[in-house]
């Protein structure tokens, strides 16, 4: 299936494939595009759990005893809103599905109060990179105007030289791909840091995870849905190289399970734009995905004539149920 929207993607931008100043790079099919610019990068491990809310507050306190608060966070943390940029046939989200070992996707990010948001708010243009199991993200800071010149008129903005190859990667990439907003996401997030042996260490958790596949400016008041369970929280641990014994010792004793899953995947999956993936349920609700996913094939197949007429199964979170306007 990835092999298709590949094929698509590619033949869009077919006319400037062989610019001068683009040269192709080498990797997986379907990436001949502006090699990766040498930007200062955040190089770290991430693994995410699902935390039940209703334990949000006693890890909170554990986590207090052993890590600094984020500078930014405040006793309430801090909004984070995301705008990200796919392809029309998706090809951002399809490569995170198939779990490539190399993938890139495109976000305009705003960190604070969204209903405060206008032409002179400080953004960050992110590109965010899989290398095998490494993250990376690059970023630079601009002007919101600025951002949407970049993104979505796809025009060079001011710059610093530092910057510039960067900027010409972001450009490269939407110019090429055709990339427009497809999904944003929102939540409210707090922060914490390691200090001594810990120094690298981030750790974050993640409440009220909403989204919207239309009205994209950041400071629209346009109404959102939840896209994880009001009564789950994501925990990210990011790390620059290990994760301390102390850490995967408090996850074990809380019983908290490894999971894959992708914020911007969510809101995709959450507004029908591709169908539910099974890869995006945590592992302790396998069971419920697999009956799910068989309900799911059951109502894709024909009524036998006379048959009474089937309900819509519903998903593996009862999603399409909550909105939220804040």
């Amino acid at each position: 299936m990835l092999r298709r929207f590949r094929q698509r993607d590619e033949t869009a931008g077919q006319a400037d494939e062989d610019a001068p100043d683009s040269p192709p790079v080498t990797g997986e099919v379907g990436h001949r595009l502006r090699a990766p610019s040498t930007l200062h990068a955040f190089n770290r491990y991430e693994i995410k759990y699902l935390v039940d809310a209703a334990d949000a507050d006693d890890l909170r306190a554990e986590l207090r005893r052993r890590l600094d608060p984020d500078e930014h966070s405040g006793d309430q943390g801090y909004g984070v809103w995301s705008v990200y940029y796919d392809t029309r046939s998706l090809r951002f989200y399809w490569e995170k599905i198939e779990g490539l070992r190399f993938r890139r996707k495109l976000r305009v990010r705003h960190y604070g109060d969204r209903f405060c948001v206008d032409a002179d708010t400080p953004v960050f243009v992110e590109i965010k990179q899989r290398v095998n199991r490494v993250t990376q993200k690059r970023r630079v800071r601009l002007p919101y105007r600025d951002a949407l010149l970049l993104c979505d008129r796809r025009e060079m903005v001011r710059h610093e030289p530092s910057q510039r190859a960067f900027l010409e990667e972001v450009l490269d990439l939407v110019s090429r791909l055709d990339l427009r907003p497809t999904a944003m996401t929102g939540y409210q997030r707090q922060a914490f840091v390691g200090r001594d042996a810990d120094v690298g260490l981030r750790v974050t958790l993640d409440q009220r995870v909403r989204g919207r596949d239309r009205d994209f400016h950041l400071g629209a008041d346009a109404e959102n849905r939840l896209i994880v369970p009001p009564h789950k929280a994501i925990l990210e641990v990011k790390a620059n190289e290990r994760v301390p014994y102390w850490l995967t010792d408090l996850t074990a004793a809380r019983n908290l399970q490894v999971v894959r899953v992708s914020k911007y995947c969510q809101s995709v999956e959450a507004y029908g734009l591709a169908p539910r993936s099974v890869f995006h349920v945590p592992d302790q609700d396998a069971h419920d995905a697999h009956l799910v996913h068989d309900r799911h094939v059951r109502d894709q197949r024909p009524p036998r004539p006379g048959a009474p007429e089937r309900e819509q199964s519903p998903t593996p979170t009862g999603l399409h149920t909550a909105s939220t306007k804040a």
